[in-house]
């Protein structure tokens, strides 16, 4: 079975995320808004796609701040998760044109905005870009 690790700093949001995923689609999830532990699931192959938020507030990096976009351009230039499939999850007010840009800094796969409004099409989504198995 697929696992989503959810990289989400507010609780309610997860639990959301967390509920569609499981219950349209049967997929495993995991969450944390901890880098480390975010960095070592990735690494380790202990999830097969990331569900990332752009706007972490409470995520610190060896004493430093860190949002999802300095995450997820971590998680893109580990060689052991690189290849991980990563989806933004972006505030509802976020331009097109910012999201497509943010996809070309980080090296993201894609973006779902919040709030989520048709919870069949934010599975479909990320089933969308999940890795086949060969």
């Amino acid at each position: 079975m697929k696992t989503v690790l959810i990289v989400e700093d507010e609780p309610i949001n997860f639990r959301v995320f967390s509920k569609i995923l499981t219950r349209r689609s049967g997929l495993n999830v995991k969450g944390t808004e901890d880098v480390e532990e975010a960095m070592k699931i990735a690494q380790a192959g202990d999830a097969d796609i990331i569900l990332m938020d752009a706007c972490l507030a409470h995520s610190v990096y060896q004493g430093k701040p860190v949002d999802g976009i300095k995450m997820a351009q971590m998680l893109k230039a580990d060689a052991q998760a690189s290849n991980l499939p990563i989806i933004f999850v972006m505030p509802g007010n976020a331009m097109e044109g910012d999201c497509e840009a943010l996809l070309k800094e980080t090296g993201a796969d894609g973006y779902i905005k919040k709030p989520i409004v048709d919870p069949q099409q934010f599975v479909d989504q990320i089933l969308a870009l999940l890795p086949k198995d060969n």
